[in-house]
């Protein structure tokens, strides 16, 4: 893919897959040595701008970006973080739909390395399972805690959910903020942008529409 290819496909937010693109040895090393690398890299960065990385309130910028990095910004990469959902038979029978609202997603454009900040909705009617409401604002978290697009976020928490139930009954709507839109480029500090994924019986019109109407957002999906 040539440059000119790769900056429209970035400034565009175009994604490329519905995978996270990780590559096979991701996780061939240790936090610990992926954190020393980053802290080498940040500085480097620092250094190129012109900073004095001497100042006391510089030198340990590096070590706390690439903390970040591992252990919040990014730790939905990694596996052993993936939350294990609790879930329950649903032995009184509740046949209507659940909807978890305004879950705060905290992810990171991967194309520009921004901020993405706003709300997922989220819901499931169940076929036999119920699954502890922390669970679904943890599997959102997971997801979002990774270089991101937000189509791609908000079909992975659909996908999450459906394994976790046994059941296609699932959907998500996030409504969120790019500061890569926001703080550079077009900078339009009042745009958010609004994905929805729905499965099973959340494809049909009168539960889409009960669903949207619940989380109080037009029905033009």
């Amino acid at each position: 893919m040539n440059d000119e290819r790769i900056e429209e496909l970035g400034e565009n937010h175009v994604g490329t897959s519905a995978k996270t693109p990780l590559r096979a040895d991701a996780f061939d090393i240790s936090d610990e040595e992926k954190i020393s690398r980053i802290q080498e890299s940040v500085k480097d960065i620092l250094f190129t701008l012109g900073m004095d990385l001497e100042d006391d309130s510089i030198q340990g910028t590096p070590k706390r970006v690439a903390k970040a990095f591992v252990n919040e910004l990014f730790m939905g990469l990694n596996p052993k973080n993936k939350p294990v959902p609790s879930t329950f038979d649903n032995n009184y029978s509740y046949g209507e739909m659940l909807v978890e609202k305004n879950i705060v997603v905290y992810s990171t454009c991967e194309h520009h390395l921004l901020p993405i900040i706003g709300r997922a909705h989220v819901a499931y009617i169940s076929d036999g399972k119920v699954i502890g409401l922390s669970k679904m604002n943890r599997i959102v978290e997971y997801f979002a805690k990774r270089p991101q697009v937000q189509e791609r976020l908000t079909m992975q928490v659909v996908q999450a959910m459906q394994e976790a139930l046994g059941t296609k009954d699932v959907a998500c709507v996030i409504d969120a903020k790019h500061l890569c839109v926001n703080s550079r480029g077009i900078k339009d500090i009042e745009s958010s942008t609004v994905t929805a994924e729905f499965g099973g019986k959340f494809k049909e019109k009168d539960t889409k529409n009960e669903f949207l109407n619940y989380i109080k957002m037009d029905t033009n999906f």
